[in-house]
């Protein structure tokens, strides 16, 4: 019976405990601070490195506690990534109910090679002062919407995105340096760069691609890229994408100053948004004398010199 009644005590100070170390650990860390910080969560971080993150800030009291609280919230997948305003005389169970709505800036992130109807795709999705009119603006800056991930204010104006993302293509853009630069002007470079980038899937297709464009451009060849043919297309709501994906004979003969089959030289304005590693590839292309290239069906590209030896590889790799 002592040994029972010795256990029945343990159970009930460890209970006790652990109701005081709970309580505790949601409590404010300190409750006269209501001293404003920024905690930022960047994308694809942990609930553990969220909790520890906000003890060392001095937001929370445990980070155990924070930890298990989200958990039993259900919260812990619902937290975003962004920035957030929280303060020391906040509850654990309100800092928890905070990160999962109360984010200031968004994290958004442009893949490369996207065009900018699909940016704003993006940008209707995850920033809610988005507007149609946004479409436009972002048309107008084409090539220069540098991919990239953003923090970008839940309450910013297209302005405010556009001169972000083209601020970081002006800082990017001057580290880069290659023998192009003194053939074309800048936005001929960007231009050839988002062919490249829908024409090359790998990175070792990308000097070669550029290589095939300049060697046509040089002799004043008709580029005939697919890819402009797709840009000129725009959505195809059948296939739910922005790139159609087989062209018809009829789509490369559509009149247009962006099919490259019908028109030498560069189509008008660029075609899609070009990061740096095609931007670098652009600038210092491959030496070669190839004039064609088509892509198999895994998307590795395949040159010739002459006609006769791209009809060959046709034959050979596409089915």
């Amino acid at each position: 019976m002592k040994r029972i009644l010795t256990l029945i005590v343990f159970l009930i100070f460890v209970t006790a405990a652990s109701i005081v170390w709970w309580k505790n650990g949601t409590m404010p860390a300190n409750s006269k601070d209501h001293t404003a910080q920024i905690f930022v969560i960047d994308k694809g971080e942990g609930m553990r490195k969220i909790s520890n993150d906000l003890k060392t800030k001095g937001l929370i009291r445990d980070p155990i506690v924070f930890f298990l609280l989200t958990r039993k919230l259900g919260l812990d997948t619902k937290v975003q990534a962004g920035d957030f305003r929280l303060n020391p005389s906040m509850s654990a169970y309100d800092i928890a109910q905070n990160l999962t709505h109360g984010t200031l800036d968004i994290w958004v992130t442009v893949p490369e090679g996207n065009r900018a109807a699909e940016i704003a795709d993006i940008l209707e999705k995850s920033i809610p002062t988005y507007q149609s009119l946004w479409r436009t603006t972002l048309a107008a800056n084409e090539g220069y919407l540098f991919p990239d991930t953003y923090l970008i204010p839940r309450e910013a104006t297209i302005d405010q995105i556009v001169t972000l993302m083209k601020n970081n293509f002006n800082n990017k853009y001057a580290a880069l340096n290659g023998p192009q630069s003194k053939i074309f002007t800048t936005n001929e470079i960007v231009i050839i760069a988002s062919l490249v980038e829908r024409e090359a899937r790998f990175a070792s297709d990308r000097p070669m691609v550029a290589s095939v464009i300049k060697n046509r451009l040089d002799l004043g060849m008709a580029l005939n890229i697919d890819a402009t043919i797709q840009y000129l297309l725009g959505y195809q709501a059948s296939e739910k994408t922005w790139w159609k994906k087989n062209l018809t004979f009829a789509d490369l003969k559509i009149s247009s100053p962006y099919n490259t089959y019908t028109n030498a030289g560069l189509p008008p304005s660029p075609i899609s948004n070009p990061g740096s590693a095609v931007l670098e590839a652009t600038l210092n292309p491959a030496k070669t004398d190839y004039l064609y290239y088509l892509s198999d069906e895994n998307g590795a590209n395949h040159y010739a010199k002459t006609l006769e030896e791209h009809n060959q590889n046709v034959k050979k790799y596409i089915k």
